[in-house]
This record gives structure tokens, C-alpha cells and sequence, in this order.
């Protein structure tokens, strides 16, 4: 199918020939017949991408202050390579569509094949959209005109905040296709309108739904306007639709204003704001999001988790069935608002009219409907050349940022075949199998595990699919190596672990984890010198991991996990590997408030003991400094001690042939970790880690965890 792409690196608007995307649980699957270039959003993406490098630093400078601080605990080379990674990653461009169903699921009730709906999805033939950022669209309103609905959701929301009264006044600064669509809102609402542009023509147009409007440009000024509008007494509200980087928007508004009136931001201004004009006339001031409540909401969006009405009247779905209504009631018209209409094979041609600066308010692109749904797999044209006897073929299942970043380039290094990769969406796949060289790409990760010329695949998904894809890949016969963690539950490891006596181990199959700390270079030295001492050890990780925002999907319990079962994992991985003896015994002591229940959290003392009678301590705390090392590692032992610092470093105290080995580049031996899983594949050699022994860690992780044990060990 065709999609229409963003490369910000340079700004290349790309038309690519994806696969069709896999329905999700809890989302619709929709051809889109129309959809709708937000000129605001679309046009600053342009701006962006076409930017220079110092124009990008100066337009971003928190990510500015974040690239720093990775210099500074990860080194400059690992640095620039995941700037340049993000960056050349595809955008996927727009948001407000409408189409048609295709496919649908027992849990979206309401929705069926054949209905007619709008929805977030982006410029695409076909979209996977959450049922709660989906409506359907009523009989009397045609596609191009509910193309606008997403858009004009903004403006509601903007509206809904302002709390306009029946016969109240209000100003919107800024007539273009937001201020011209809140315009109407506002007059639906039975508001008095006064608007504010510095182009003629969306002046006009504002007038012919019902404005009193203002040239700006002929030098009126907004202030004196707003008081012989309200007989001098200040406008109700104002909200600001202008996109601008002067501050006279919200430096006029207030002033605009009556004693307690309402000022609400829905474009981009400057936002120098004068305290004395708000603080003497008791202004509200107000930030809208997007289209309403639920909008960035994990649980609203993702998992269809709606908001009871009685509580939260308007959502973003409902926000867009409101508009829809006021639509098939005439109104909200759009026809006046479409400037141009483009076929999507035209795509280039309609971003260079937005680039352009031509006086535009909305592009409509249209989709012929000759998608072929079931085109779920493609050939890649920068597939390598027919697979090499003897070589391993390799397959991907997830194209994230950890499989661009790290686990392709480590694999490519190892010297396999790529051939097909697998991701939900298609997007990501298509460009990491084009950019590294796989053969196919696909959205349906059974085509991996059909092909019997792929001995191995790679599983880097989403913590809480790992356990089905290693059931399934270990049926299917494949070598596995997936990313840590290997499940979230003890029922799910007692599943692997009969998945593995009934298919890998009869078939000789390896199971990894991608433990790759255990393999850095300089972890290897300190077990290497290690096994010169045969009494008890005792280790000290201290992890400065940062704090992550609580909505992050890997702080899900169902989702990720948590950071314990995601990252700490690594670190009791690491202790047990160098104290050469089994786990057998584990204790966690959280930070967390008295109100906070039982679950580990990311602040938190994990306590290991050894079969040997070696003890280890994994302190895993988010709540540090970005200036302190990340990852430091202290071993006693004998006399003697061994300082570990972020896997550039390793100092000696005590050793008499060992003081100091450094690294040019920090290294936690992702590269290492991949090629011994692939020389065991192609050798016949044992496991680089025993099945057993990740049987013990994942169990003593989920103990540290927190994870009750479901049933007995297989």
C-alpha cells in the first residue's frame, strides 16, 4: 500500500510502497478514502526536516541538553550514531482521515465492516487506529467533508475550554483553518465572534460565517476593536489559533479582555506573557491539548479504557461525533476551507504547495480504493543476493529503536543473512529491511515462521509478546533470541519451559536471552580474573538509570513490566555469570511512599546470595543525576578489588598483573553477545548460556520483582 513519509533528517517527502498493516486488539482497521494536510502541523514538520543541523539544535533545545548529557556517560561516537539513528528514522505524516472498515474484532463494539468512520490515522491507503480515536460518520456528511473532523476536534477542544456562554462574546486571533473552523463552533454555540488575521482573503471568509472580522495587516488594532465590539467593556474570551513566533497574541489577549475573562491557547505563539495584565483583571490563561481529554492517555487510547460520561462529559471520541453532528447540521461547512485536492499519487506536488507559502487552508488527498488488502508481504529492491550454503538465514520479529539501533547492526556484523522482518505497522519494517539490507519485509510475523529457510529469528517486541513468540518460534523449529526480558510471569517461563523439552531441546534448538553485559569485553576480563579467587565474592551494582515517565509503556505491569523485569534484569544476569555459581537466594528493598503499593517500582536494593556463599547487591535507583555514571560495577574479594565503571573502564586494586584496561568507546557487548549466539548455531556448540541458568535468572527476576509464583517449576 502507499503511505505518504517524512525523512527529518533532510526533509524528503517519500510516497513508500509499504505492507498493509496488522489489526491490533482494540483497534480498527480502515481504507481511507479521505484525508486531510493540517497545513499548521505539517508545515513546521516541512520547516524542520529542511532545516539545517544548527537550525534543528536551536529549534530543540532540550533534546540539545539530553544529546550533552549522553555524550557525557556514553561517549561522543555511540552518541551521534542514535542522533543520526532517530533522525533518519520515517515520519509518518497526518491525522485526521476518514474511510471505511475492513476489519474489526469481537471487543469493538459498535463497529462493523462497511461503516463509515473518521479517525487519527496518518496519509495512508490503510490505518490501524484505536477504536476510541475512531467515529462513525453519519449518512448525511460525505468523506471529504468528515476528512476535517480530527482537526476541527482541535478546535472544539480549544472552545470547550474557553466555557463560551449563549450571547457571550469572543475573539479568535488567528483565521486560519483552525481559527476559521472555531469560528463556526463558535457561532453554532450562539456566541458573538470577532476575528483577527493579517491575510485578507481568511479575513473575508471569516465574515461569511459570521464573524466581525479584522485586517490586521491595514494596521487595526485588536485591542480597540475588542472594546467597540463589547461596548467597551472587554471581550468574554479569546482564543488564539495563530501560529506565530511573536508574543502580541498573548500579549493582547488579556488586554482584550473584561475583568475575569478567558484567554486559551490552541496555536503556537511566543509566550512572553505580562503578569500585570492578567494579575489586574483576574484573566484565565489555559493551554488546549489536541482533541480533548483522553488525548496522550495510555489506558484511553491504547488499551480502549473510555472515561464513564457522568464523569468526563466530552472525550476525544465524542469531541469528534460533536463535530460530526454540527456537520451533517450544516453547521460546520468545509467546502469553502478545501483550497486543493490531490490524488495520492500526487503527493509530492501537494507538500510542495504547502512548502510553497502559497495562501492555502486545506488540502484534501483522495485514495482510489485499489489497495490490495491482503499485501501483508513485499520484496525489498536492496535485497542481498541468493542465500550462501551453509549461511544463516535470520529472521526479525519487531523494528524498534533497540533493533535499528543495536540488535541489526550486531546480527549484520555476526555475518547472517537478513532476510524478512516483521513489524505490526509496516512502516518501521519496510524502512530498517530496506536500510540493512533484509530481503522482505512483512506484517504478519507467521511468514517468518513458514519459511523453512530461516533458521533463526530474533524476537524485540513488546515485553508482554515475547513468551507466545518463543512458544511459537520454538514449534516452528527456529533457533531463538529474544530480548530480555524472556516473559513477565512464572506461568509464562514454566510454558517456555515446556516449549523447550517438547521442541528445542529434542531438536537441538538454542534459546537465548540477550544477556549482553555478561559478554562486554571488559566484564569478561573481570571473570577471567575472578576465577583466580575460590573464596566468596561480594558485588556492588549501582545503576543510575534516570527516571522514565510513569506512563511509559514499559512501566506497564501488563505491558512492559516494570524496570526491574525490563533493565535490572541485565545486572542479576551479569552477577550470576561472574560468580559462576547458581542463585540461591533474593530479597528487594523498594523506595516508595506510605500511600504506594507493593510493587518494586524503579527505586529499588536488590539482594542476591551464591551457592558459594558470593552475595551480590543490584541498587537500581531512577532517582539519580544524569551527571553521574550510569553503570558501575565494584568487586571485592581476597584483598583485592575490581572498579567497573559504564563499560569503558575497569580498574584494579590489589592485582599484581592487573591495574587498568580501558576502551576507546564505551561497549556492554551487544556485538559479542549476538556472534555467540550465531557461531553456536553454525558450530553445533553448546548454548553461550545454559537454558538452565536462564531458567534461574528469569525466575530470580521475577522473584526481585515482585511476580507471585503462579505454579510449581517445570
Amino acid at each position: 500500500m502507499r503511505q505518504i513519509l517524512q525523512n527529518l533528517k533532510n526533509g524528503e517527502i517519500i510516497l513508500a510502497d509499504v505492507p498493509v498493516p496488522r489489526r491490533r486488539k482494540g483497534h480498527l482497521l480502515i481504507r481511507n478514502t479521505k484525508s486531510l494536510i493540517s497545513l499548521g502541523t505539517e508545515r513546521m514538520l516541512l520547516e524542520f526536516g529542511r532545516a539545517g543541523w544548527i537550525d534543528k539544535a536551536r529549534r530543540q533545545p532540550d533534546k540539545v541538553k539530553q544529546v550533552l548529557a549522553k555524550i557525557h556517560t556514553d561517549g561522543l561516537l555511540p552518541t551521534f550514531n542514535a542522533v543520526f539513528q532517530k533522525l533518519d528514522q520515517p515520519l509518518p505524516l497526518g491525522y485526521s482521515s476518514a474511510g471505511v472498515v475492513v476489519e474489526t474484532g469481537p471487543e469493538m463494539l459498535g463497529f462493523n465492516p462497511g461503516d463509515r468512520v473518521v479517525s487519527n490515522g496518518n496519509h495512508a491507503e490503510v490505518v490501524c487506529v484505536p477504536g476510541n480515536l475512531c467515529a462513525r460518520i453519519p449518512d448525511g456528511v460525505d468523506d471529504a467533508t468528515a476528512a476535517f473532523t480530527v482537526v476541527a476536534a482541535i478546535a472544539l477542544q480549544g472552545v470547550r475550554l474557553a466555557d463560551p456562554r449563549l450571547g457571550e462574546s469572543i475573539a479568535v486571533i488567528g483565521l486560519g483553518l483552525l481559527g476559521l473552523l472555531t469560528v463556526q463552533i463558535l457561532r453554532a454555540n450562539g456566541c458573538r465572534v470577532l476575528g483577527f488575521d493579517y491575510e485578507p482573503g481568511k479575513v473575508a471568509l471569516s465574515r461569511v460565517y459570521g464573524a466581525t472580522a479584522f485586517n490586521l495587516s491595514d494596521g487595526a488594532d485588536p485591542v480597540q476593536a475588542a472594546a467597540d465590539f463589547s461596548e467597551g467593556h472587554g471581550v468574554d474570551g479569546v482564543i488564539i489559533t495563530a501560529a506565530t513566533k511573536s508574543n502580541d497574541p498573548v500579549q493582547q489577549a488579556p488586554q482584550m479582555c473584561r475583568k475575569r475573562g478567558r484567554v486559551v491557547l490552541v496555536g503556537v505563539t511566543g509566550l512572553t506573557l505580562s503578569r500585570d495584565d492578567f494579575y489586574k483583571k483576574e484573566i484565565s490563561f489555559q493551554v488546549s491539548c489536541s482533541y480533548g481529554p483522553g488525548r496522550y492517555d495510555t489506558a484511553y487510547e491504547k488499551k480502549g479504557l473510555d472515561y464513564p460520561i457522568g464523569f468526563v462529559r466530552w472525550t476525544e471520541s465524542r469531541n469528534f461525533t460533536a463535530i460530526l453532528d454540527l456537520m451533517a447540521a450544516g453547521q460546520i461547512r468545509v467546502k469553502e476551507l478545501v483550497s486543493r485536492t490531490f490524488p495520492i499519487a500526487s503527493a509530492h506536488e501537494a507538500y510542495e504547495a504547502v512548502a510553497s507559502g502559497e495562501k492555502l487552508l486545506g488540502i484534501v488527498l483522495e485514495y482510489d480504493g485499489s489497495v490490495d488488502l491482503k499485501r501483508t508481504t513485499l520484496p525489498l529492491v536492496t535485497a542481498g543476493g541468493e542465500p550462501i550454503p551453509g549461511e544463516l538465514n535470520v529472521g526479525f520479529i519487531g523494528a524498534g529503536n533497540f533493533s535499528s539501533s543495536t540488535l541489526i547492526p550486531a546480527f549484520k556484523a555476526a555475518g547472517v543473512r537478513l532476510k524478512t522482518i516483521a513489524s505490526a505497522g509496516g512502516v518501521s519494517g519496510s524502512h530498517l529491511g530496506t536500510t540493512h539490507g533484509f530481503s522482505i519485509t512483512t506484517t504478519d510475523h507467521r511468514f517468518i515462521l513458514d519459511d523453512p529457510e530461516i533458521h533463526a529469528v530474533v524476537i524485540s517486541t513488546q515485553h508482554n509478546t515475547h513468551s507466545l513468540f518463543v512458544q511459537e518460534c520454538l514449534s516452528a523449529g527456529k533457533h531463538v533470541f529474544v530480548e530480555k526480558p524472556l516473559c513477565l510471569s512464572n506461568a509464562d517461563l514454566d510454558a517456555i519451559a515446556t516449549a523447550w523439552k517438547k521442541a528445542g531441546e529434542e531438536n537441538h534448538l538454542q534459546l537465548m536471552v540477550g544477556f549482553n553485559r555478561r559478554f562486554a569485553p571488559l566484564a569478561q576480563t573481570c571473570r577471567k580474573l575472578l576465577t583466580s579467587q575460590s573464596g566468596p565474592k561480594s558485588f556492588i551494582m549501582t545503576v543510575n538509570s534516570g527516571a522514565i515517565p510513569a506512563e511509559h509503556w514499559t512501566q506497564d505491569p501488563q505491558a512492559g513490566g516494570g524496570r526491574v523485569l525490563g533493565e535490572a534484569c541485565h545486572f542479576i544476569d551479569l552477577l550470576r555469570f561472574l560468580a559462576g555459581h547458581p542463585i540461591t537466594r533474593v530479597q528487594n528493598i523498594a523506595a516508595r511512599m506510605p500511600s504506594e503499593g507493593s510493587h518494586p517500582g524503579d527505586v529499588v536494593t536488590i539482594s542476591l546470595g551464591f551457592a558459594d556463599g558470593s552475595i551480590g547487591t543490584v541498587h537500581y535507583f531512577s532517582n539519580g543525576n544524569k551527571g553521574f555514571p550510569k553503570e558501575r560495577l565494584e568487586i571485592f574479594t581476597g584483598g583485592r578489588i575490581l572498579q567497573l565503571n559504564n563499560f569503558k573502564s575497569l580498574v584494579g586494586f590489589g592485582w599484581p598483573n592487573f591495574t587498568q584496561e580501558s576502551l576507546w568507546s564505551q561497549d556492554k557487548g551487544h556485538q559479542a553477545c549476538a556472534a555467540a549466539f550465531v557461531e553456536s548455531i553454525k558450530a553445533g556448540k553448546p548454548s553461550p548460556i545454559p537454558f538452565e541458568e536462564i531458567l534461574e535468572v528469569s525466575r530470580a527476576t521475577l522473584e526481585a520483582a515482585g511476580v507471585p509464583p503462579e505454579t510449581t517449576e517445570v
